[in-house]
């Protein structure tokens, strides 16, 4: 049976750290780090991840400022906005939740939010940096994953890596991530996708597979080889009859099988989605003391 990846666990500890550190920030005269979030709509999900986030600032000590508008907003009007916050030098973090609805194009938005101040780590300059291992903000998941490994000592140099999933937000970043060469890192990594044949091939020789296509339970048993590690990035709600809510929550892995031949893997919900919004705080109190001149870039 599988060892878990606690992301609660793991998240805690890191957000008692960044704790710390906004202490040590006002010992020395600086002020609290401020994250800027915009909302567009009322999407069930967006808005759970928002109330997570601005809790999660409360918490350690961050300032949090939510800006919502209807679905009806103009992309003129997000993108004044964007423009306002970009110049208000007491903000130190911005995000704009995703998804978007299909009149305003999510990558404009991205492109208008200052790199300085791009925690998400969704900007171009972002992605650059990050591909020629240049410090800046990493993507949330794929940190927040990375820095799961790291807590639990998974010794990831040398391993086979499989990613299924090339999106810009997970499944690519996490394939850099993966190859580069740093600890976690230095696997050898195949980004595996819908075009992809015989993608239980190369699943079955990952000794690192991580699940990120939104496909609830894709992964099973039988596409595992014996010990590896799983990392489970898809969350879905289905129905379940025999749940009083109507429905349970599942990842992209069949999690009760895989589990038993796995060495490691993450539950959900509880593991890579805590991750998240930690690398997310981690990536905030970083612009901050980039910001206040507590750090250098």
């Amino acid at each position: 049976m599988a060892a878990i990846l606690d992301g609660k666990a793991c998240a805690a500890a890191y957000k008692a750290n960044i704790a710390a550190e906004v202490q040590q920030i006002l010992a020395r005269g600086g002020r609290k780090p401020h994250l800027a979030a915009i909302l567009v709509g009322n999407n069930g999900a967006s808005e759970t991840y928002i109330a997570s986030k601005v809790k999660t600032c409360g918490e350690i000590g961050f300032e949090s400022t939510l800006i919502r508008f209807p679905e009806s907003v103009t992309e003129a009007e997000l993108l004044e906005t964007i423009q306002k916050i970009n110049k208000q030098a007491e903000v130190d973090g911005l995000l704009v939740q995703l998804p978007l609805p299909a009149h305003i194009n999510e990558h404009t938005v991205t492109l208008a939010i200052d790199p300085e101040k791009d925690v998400d780590g969704f900007h171009p300059g972002s992605l650059g940096r990050m591909m020629l291992g240049l410090p800046g903000f990493l993507p949330a998941t794929p940190k927040g994953i990375m820095m799961l490994l790291e807590h639990y000592g998974i010794k990831t140099s040398g391993m086979e890596a499989v990613v299924i999933g090339r999106s810009h937000i997970v499944g690519s970043p996490m394939s850099v991530l993966l190859s580069r060469n740093t600890e976690p890192g230095n696997c050898t990594v195949s980004l595996c996708h819908s075009k992809t044949r015989n993608l239980e091939a190369h699943t079955r020789q990952a000794d690192l597979v991580v699940a990120a296509l939104g496909k609830p339970e894709f992964l099973k048993a039988d596409m595992v080889k014996p010990g590896a590690v799983v990392i489970d990035v898809g969350i879905t709600k289905i129905s379940d009859t025999s749940s009083p809510k109507g429905y349970k929550i599942v990842g992209d892995v069949a999690f009760e099988e895989v589990a038993q031949k796995a060495s490691w893997i993450t539950p959900v919900p509880g593991g890579v989605g805590a991750m998240t919004i930690a690398a997310l705080m981690q990536n905030t109190l970083e612009a901050s003391l980039r910001r206040q001149g507590l750090k250098q870039a």
